[in-house]
C-alpha cells in the first residue's frame, strides 16, 4: 500500500479514511473525488502536501480514471451517492455514481491488475424486525429497499463477479451507520447536533424507535486498513461496533450531553419505506484480522462528535439553511 488511490476521499468517510491512512502508515495518498455538496476541500486542507494529492473528476470518467489507477498499487473505492431521502427523490446520480461509477473502476483495475478494496453498506441487506434478535452476517441474503441500497447492492455484485470471473483481486466491505467529524448536516447525527446548537428541537422521522448499529468514522477507517493489509482476496467483511441504538435514544443521549432535557424533540412525518433496524455482526472481522473498536463506549464517541460541532461552527453553518429548508419543504 504505498501508492493509495482513494475514490471518494474528500466525502465525510473518505476523508475520516485518508487522514487515518496518513496518520498510521506511510502510504502516499491520491483523492479522487467530484467534490459534490457532501465533500469537503477543509477535511484535507491540512494534511501534509508531500503525502496527499487531490484529483478533481468524476469515477464514472474512464478517460481519467484509467491513468489514475495505472499509477497505484491499491484503490480504495468510497466515492458514492449516500443520502436516502435524496434516491427517493432523484436516483439518476445514484446509478450514475454507485454502478457505472464502480463498473468504470473495475474495469481499470482489472486492466492494470491493481488490488481494489470496495467499501459498502448494510443496507444492502434490508432491515430487521425490532424483536428479531439476529444480526447481518457476510451471508445474509440482499434485499435492499432505496434507490440507494439498491444501487450499493448492485455495485457489489459487480465487484464479487469480476472477482470470480477476471480474478480481480478485491475485498469488500459492508459497514454499519458512521459518525464523527467532518459529516454532512443532512445526515441524522450531525442534524440533530446541530439544530440544538442553533437553539431549535430536534426532529424524528416516525416514532423515533428505528434502530441503527453506529461506528465512529475513525473505527470504520481503522477496519479499512486492516482488510487492506491482511483480508483475504475475494472475502467480503461486515464492519460494525456493537452500537445498536433507537434514532430516539441516539436523540435523548444528544440532548443530556448537550444540556438539554431528554424529550425536548418534535416528530415528524416518517421517511417512505424507511429501514426498522440494521445489526451487524462482525465476528469475522475481529476473529480473522485482530481487528477492534476504539470508541466502544458509544456516549464516548458522541460526546466527541458534539465537541468537534461545537468547535467547527464556520464549517457547517453554511449548508445548513438550505438542508433544512429542503427538510421544511417535505414536513420533515
Amino acid at each position: 500500500m504505498d501508492r493509495l488511490l482513494v475514490t471518494g476521499g474528500a466525502g465525510f468517510i473518505g476523508a475520516n479514511f485518508v487522514r487515518h491512512v496518513i496518520e498510521h502508515t506511510d502510504a502516499r495518498v491520491t483523492v479522487l473525488d467530484k467534490l459534490t455538496y457532501a465533500a469537503s476541500r477543509e477535511a484535507l486542507a491540512d494534511l501534509p502536501p508531500d503525502r496527499i494529492d487531490l484529483v478533481i473528476g468524476d469515477v464514472a470518467d474512464a478517460g481519467l480514471v484509467d491513468p489514475l489507477v495505472a499509477a497505484h498499487d491499491t484503490v480504495v473505492h468510497l466515492a458514492a451517492e449516500t443520502h436516502n431521502d435524496s434516491s427517493l427523490d432523484d436516483p439518476t446520480p445514484f446509478v450514475m455514481t454507485n454502478v457505472v461509477g464502480t463498473f468504470t473502476l473495475l474495469q481499470a483495475v482489472r486492466k492494470h491488475d491493481v488490488r481494489l478494496h470496495h467499501v459498502s453498506t448494510d443496507e444492502v441487506y434490508g432491515d430487521l424486525a425490532l424483536d428479531d434478535p439476529k444480526r447481518f452476517t457476510e451471508d445474509t441474503p440482499y434485499r435492499p429497499s432505496s434507490p440507494y441500497s439498491a444501487t450499493k447492492a448492485g455495485s457489489d455484485h459487480l465487484v464479487r463477479a469480476w472477482v470470480r470471473s477476471f480474478g480481480l483481486r478485491a475485498t469488500i466491505s459492508n459497514c454499519s451507520n458512521n459518525y464523527g467529524h467532518w459529516q454532512h448536516v443532512e445526515k441524522f447525527i450531525p442534524r440533530q447536533i446541530t439544530e440544538v446548537l442553533e437553539g431549535r428541537r430536534p426532529r424524528l422521522y416516525g416514532d423515533g424507535r428505528q434502530v441503527r448499529d453506529w461506528i465512529h468514522a475513525d473505527d470504520h477507517s481503522s477496519a479499512l486498513v486492516a482488510i487492506l493489509e491482511r483480508g483475504r482476496i475475494g472475502e467480503t467483511y461486515l464492519v460494525g461496533a456493537d452500537g445498536e441504538r433507537s434514532n430516539r435514544d441516539v436523540v435523548r443521549l444528544l440532548l443530556r450531553l448537550m444540556g438539554r432535557p431528554e424529550d425536548d424533540f418534535e416528530l415528524v412525518n416518517d421517511r417512505a419505506g424507511h429501514d426498522v433496524r440494521y445489526a451487524i455482526e462482525s465476528g469475522k472481522l475481529r476473529l480473522e484480522l485482530g481487528w477492534q473498536p476504539r470508541f466502544s463506549d458509544f456516549e464516548a464517541g458522541l460526546s466527541d462528535t458534539v465537541d468537534w460541532y461545537r468547535s467547527h461552527r464556520q464549517w457547517w453553518a453554511p449548508h445548513k439553511r438550505a438542508t433544512e429548508a429542503a427538510y421544511a419543504a417535505k414536513g420533515q
